[in-house]
């Protein structure tokens, strides 16, 4: 994901708390991209003129598909293919796993705390990484947590190998891995905005989400081919610890990150509390991460698929579970547009209701067919406001904060929708299945809609405000 500098938006009230100026990133200033000499393509800025030569069908075609541009810059462009293999690799760890804890165990519960266990690493080290990103070289402590990451694939790989048939091993392996997943997580979203120019971070941001949803697509097709084979989970275990080298590779190979504020001491609760207090007081973030948790807790309706397949589609919950991911692939390859929409605020919140408004009309959905279909919608409105959500963090967070912010934003990503699950399962339990799905997803709307109106810095939030260069940050 990418970030960059900025000030809070100029409708922001008298009132409201200014949030503090990030450091300008520029693409030329790290020693990586100094060998890219088409780091700029020409394509205008999201504050520039259009260029009259990208009129008509062709140039409306060209702003619309994927703003490749960062792509331009040498060390983005490593990150990318690296991420984009390794989340293959990561999609299909996450298969093997919870499929040969339920073979050795046939127990779902186990099953079901192989995803327990993961939640508190994600959460402690989220927020932890995130303060030592702010305090450390980036660079540095990204290799460490991604060689950890990798070495936990070759212990689950050696496990397999020596058919060791431990569920616990695997579960602290999984939790161990959670953490320095956690801590990667938060340092890349920190490192991207250090790599392109402000202008193109909402295009790194989509680049990177959309070869994320790839892997969620890709890597379960191949776990399943790979699992049914013999020595299937040996097979899936290595496939990610090969994928990964190339994550292993585009972090060795980035430039020196050091921090924004060198000597600010060992980072600890305190530090973490800092990031906690700017949060809080900055409303346009505050009500970012308040509609991702909205949308997650309250329209995530992924638990409840075995049942709608079960009850009223008479199977099919491969496409089901497939859907979501499958719309915000297609959303990101048309996402060239997201870049140029300053009122990202508004633009954010109709995301998301979007999102919502999909959600329940699936769940009324007698179709299987139609209910994948909303399913596609809803996936594609969650690529946009997913973009959004990581690009006004990131250019609205100043540097020195932005690893804890990014921890922060970690644990609300990977806790909502496990947060989400626990809803949806406890209220189909206590009530019906469309209660559970469509009933919460229209509670969603009214919620997001509702309060992005009330909170006028983050209705009233302008992209090109915050990221003009020409703006005195002083």
């Amino acid at each position: 994901m990418s970030h960059t500098p900025s000030t809070a938006a100029s409708e922001t009230p008298e009132s409201e708390p200014e949030p503090e100026p990030a450091s300008a990133p520029n693409a030329t200033d790290t020693p990586d991209t100094a060998d890219t000499a088409d780091t700029e393509t020409g394509a205008p800025d999201i504050t520039g003129t259009p260029d009259p030569a990208r009129t008509g069908l062709r140039g409306l075609l060209r702003r619309a598909v994927t703003d490749t541009r960062p792509l331009s810059v040498s060390a983005f462009r490593r990150t990318f293919l690296g991420q984009g293999a390794a989340l293959v690799g990561v999609m299909l760890t996450s298969v093997a796993v919870p499929v040969q804890l339920y073979a050795l165990t046939r127990s779902s519960l186990v099953v079901g705390l192989s995803g327990l266990v993961g939640l508190l690493p994600i959460v402690v080290f989220g927020l932890y990484g995130g303060a030592v990103a702010d305090a450390v070289d980036r660079r540095r402590l990204y290799v460490g947590s991604c060689f950890l990451t990798w070495a936990v694939t070759l212990a689950l790989l050696l496990q397999s190998l020596l058919g060791l048939r431990s569920p616990a091993l695997i579960l602290a392996l999984v939790a161990v891995q959670s953490g320095g997943f956690a801590v990667s997580s938060s340092v890349r979203g920190a490192i991207v905005p250090l790599l392109v120019p402000a202008g193109q971070i909402p295009g790194a941001n989509a680049l990177l989400y959309t070869v994320g949803n790839l892997g969620q697509v890709l890597g379960p097709l191949l776990a399943g081919l790979l699992i049914a084979l013999p020595g299937g989970f040996s097979l899936a275990y290595g496939a990610d610890a090969v994928l990964f080298t190339a994550a292993l590779y585009a972090a060795l190979r980035l430039p020196p990150l050091p921090p924004a504020e060198p000597g600010t001491g060992r980072p600890g609760l305190r530090s973490v509390l800092d990031g906690l207090r700017f949060l809080g007081g900055n409303p346009v973030l505050l009500m970012s991460f308040a509609v991702d948790i909205a949308a997650m807790v309250l329209a995530m309706p992924q638990a409840l698929f075995p049942q709608a397949a079960a009850e009223r589609f008479h199977g099919g919950v491969g496409p089901l579970y497939a859907a979501i991911a499958l719309g915000s692939l297609a959303a990101g390859l048309f996402s060239g547009w997201i870049g140029r929409v300053r009122r990202q605020g508004v633009a954010l919140t109709c995301a998301v209701v979007v999102w919502a408004a999909a959600v329940a009309a699936a769940g009324f959905a007698h179709s299987l067919w139609a209910a994948v279909a909303l399913l596609v919608l809803a996936g594609a409105a969650d690529l946009v406001s997913a973009v959004y959500r990581q690009t006004m963090l990131q250019t609205y967070a100043p540097d020195r904060l932005r690893g804890r912010l990014q921890g922060v934003f970690t644990v609300v990503v990977a806790g909502g929708p496990r947060l989400g699950d626990l809803r949806a399962g406890m209220t189909a339990a206590a009530s019906s299945l469309t209660v559970a799905w469509s009933g919460a997803a229209m509670a969603c709307m009214v919620l997001v809609l509702g309060g992005a109106l009330l909170v006028r810095p983050f209705w009233q939030y302008d992209a090109g405000a915050a990221t003009d260069p020409s703006e005195n940050h002083a």
